[in-house]
């Protein structure tokens, strides 16, 4: 499964479909965001069809940033159910966000 880009309209709705989600927080203007693309895509193929592997531009979708409390980007929210459980901020490694993964499927 390729990387959803998410809407503020159909965010809900599609996290919580999923059982487990990871959403990145993400703008086009920003260096560690574009670092984090590969690993973000690495992720997206190893668990297709186990988690929802979303990006939200926080600049088209302010609601949302400010919903989540995301300060900083990249901002990497990881959801059950459509709740937050887990975050990382900064760009990390693949298996950083693979473990949390791991842990909650």
């Amino acid at each position: 499964m390729a990387i959803k880009h998410l809407k503020t309209e159909e965010f809900d709705s599609v996290v919580e479909q999923a059982p487990l989600a990871m959403v990145d927080f993400w703008a086009d203007w920003c260096g560690p965001c574009k670092a984090l693309a590969p690993a973000m895509e690495t992720l997206a193929e190893k668990y297709d069809g186990k988690v929802l592997i979303g990006k939200v531009n926080v600049d088209d979708a302010r609601e949302l940033a400010i919903r989540f409390g995301v300060m900083s980007i990249p901002t990497v929210v990881f959801l059950k159910n459509g709740r937050e459980f887990d975050r990382k901020v900064g760009t990390m490694p693949a298996e950083v966000y693979a473990q949390v993964l791991d842990a909650n499927l």
